[in-house]
């Protein structure tokens, strides 16, 4: 069962995200070269006053018509990403609204990229080769990156769960040992779970909920 969240409060959400700068500071990152991009799926449209007021700057959106909704009511009050699974049909409907795509996995995603709006975009890599899982698969991610019609600026990756946050390190260093190999500089990895040890491996931006919002 999915939750929503409401009631946000922002000197909760302030608080939250020194919190959260401070244990990026632990991992041994300087806050200032990680963005926190708060994920807004389960945020209602009315509560997204609570985190400009809190301090946050960066959100993204999961899903195509909800992104459309709320952008249409706090445009200005924030930066947009999209962060969700990209339906290629999609892709026309987002691109004016955001300044990053994080999830480009398919060939018709790419096709449909062709003369938009959108500046720059992620691949969305399957790093640990799950079948279950949306992703290009790192071999083939030259390929990809070639045949985009937008700049690929980064990687993005969700790896498998696990118990531990330590447990995901080896599929966040492989994530940027790939970016790196490609001269890529971005790297969107890590959510509430483990953003810490995504930080320490390098993420430029990280994808938090929870974390934020209570």
């Amino acid at each position: 069962m999915t939750r929503s969240f409401t009631g946000l409060d922002a000197s909760t959400i302030a608080s939250n995200l020194e919190r959260v700068r401070s244990r990026i500071a632990d991992a041994g990152r300087d806050p200032a070269e990680v963005e926190i991009c708060a994920a807004v799926k389960y945020v209602p449209v009315d509560e997204l006053g609570a985190l400009a007021e809190g301090g946050l700057t960066l959100v993204g959106e999961n899903r195509a018509q909800d992104l459309v909704a709320k952008h249409e009511r706090w445009g200005e009050s924030f930066t947009w990403d999209f962060i969700g699974a990209l339906q290629s049909r999609k892709v026309r409907d987002i691109a004016p609204l955001v300044r990053l795509i994080h999830s480009v996995a398919s060939e018709s995603a790419l096709r449909r990229l062709e003369g938009s709006p959108v500046g720059e975009v992620l691949l969305q890599v399957n790093i640990a080769g799950e079948e279950s899982k949306a992703g290009i698969a790192p071999p083939d991610v030259g390929s990809f990156i070639e045949a985009c019609p937008v700049p690929v600026t980064g990687l993005m990756c969700m790896p498998p769960a696990v118990e531990r946050a330590e447990d995901s390190r080896r599929w966040f260093a492989a994530t940027a040992e790939l970016a790196a190999t490609h001269a890529l500089s971005r790297l969107s990895m890590g959510t509430t779970q483990d953003f810490d040890v995504a930080a320490a491996e390098g993420a430029t931006i990280v994808r938090l909920g929870t974390v934020l919002y209570e």
